[in-house]
């Protein structure tokens, strides 16, 4: 009899959870689908939670910060038990995030910084991120004249980046072997935006550039288009990040040095499963593998998720390849033979 009732009790328990899996919903706020990998981390997020048994609901915000707010009211309308939250504006964000921490809500801030101590913040360690592109840069050019294309003023992730990279060059700009002869963030990481300044730098130093430190992918696109229109692609090393497909063919082709690679697959099913674990009332200094964060402006303590990024370089793009996260036709399109290993 007691055995009877111990598997009666063991199976209405596993139904149980079953059933409170499938009634978890997580809601996401995109800030917009401009950027490639977006959709990467779309379906990485999706997949995850299929596997959990939670529902997926989205938004989004076509670049727009007062659309975000609306969105994430509508998210929570629709029975949102936690918000994975991109943020466009990671300050005008604030009352949305509040709004839903007083109502009982989780909220993970991904990618991007939303520096309020309800919410979790999930991220690659982008001060390591700026520090790859910095060196990868530095190893090719340790001197002369550089061009910083930085990100979206309203990201803090542009400011991370940026500091990392000068953790890395502020050395050399100090002695003077480099100099700052360029500097400006990119609305929206835009790379039309990222083309148009790199253009007026250009033309601001009769195209005596040496090196450009861009904090994307996007971004180290438009520079090099500039730079292309110059005669200079190839000849002037560029960094990047997110391991963008384009990106990947211009750095086997040589005109980018360096992509920091941040497998979005793991960044979404990471934040999918934090935000199970959430919904499921795990306290956020209890979620599985999770840190303490205050480099923040505010430096406002938080628990956090960082991954590890990797850079990629001609040098090791079998390791973007090997990894399934893009073909190797794609990184070699237009590739002389003989002159990339991964390409042969």
């Amino acid at each position: 009899m007691n055995k009877l009732f111990a598997a009666v009790l063991l199976a209405t328990t596993v139904m149980t959870g079953a059933a409170l899996a499938q009634d978890i919903v997580v809601g996401v706020s995109w800030n917009n689908f401009q950027e490639e990998r977006w959709k990467t981390d779309e379906a990485a997020i999706k997949t995850a939670l299929e596997a959990a048994g939670a529902k997926y609901i989205s938004a989004d915000a076509q670049s727009s910060a007062s659309k975000q707010l609306t969105d994430i009211e509508s998210l929570i309308s629709q029975g949102a038990d936690a918000l994975i939250v991109l943020a466009q504006d990671s300050d005008a964000i604030g009352p949305a995030v509040a709004a839903a921490v007083a109502e009982g809500i989780k909220v993970v801030g991904y990618d991007r910084l939303i520096e309020n101590p309800d919410a979790f913040y999930l991220t690659f360690d982008n001060k390591e991120v700026g520090r790859m592109q910095a060196q990868g840069v530095f190893a090719v050019k340790p001197e002369g004249n550089y061009v910083f294309i930085k990100g979206n003023s309203a990201d803090p992730n542009a400011d991370f980046l940026f500091a990392g990279q000068m953790e890395v060059l502020k050395a050399a700009i100090d002695s003077g072997a480099i100099k700052n002869v360029g500097e400006a963030y990119t609305d929206n990481w835009n790379p039309e935006v990222a083309q148009a300044n790199m253009e007026q730098f250009l033309t601001a130093n009769n195209n005596d550039v040496d090196a450009v430190v861009a904090s994307n992918d996007g971004t180290a696109g438009g520079a090099i288009a500039a730079l292309a229109a110059q005669g200079l692609a190839g000849s002037v090393p560029v960094s990047g990040q997110d391991g963008d497909h384009a990106a990947l063919n211009r750095i086997a082709l040589g005109t980018q040095t360096v992509s920091v690679w941040k497998d979005a697959r793991e960044l979404g099913k990471k934040a999918a499963e934090i935000a199970v674990e959430l919904a499921k009332g795990t306290a956020l200094d209890a979620v599985t593998g999770g840190t303490k964060f205050s480099d923040g402006p505010k430096h406002v303590e938080m628990n956090a998720v960082l991954l590890a990024p990797i850079p990629i370089t001609k040098d090791n793009l079998n390791v973007v390849i090997d990894a399934g996260w893009v073909s190797k036709d794609v990184v070699c399109q237009g590739v002389a033979a003989g002159s990339v290993a991964a390409c042969n």
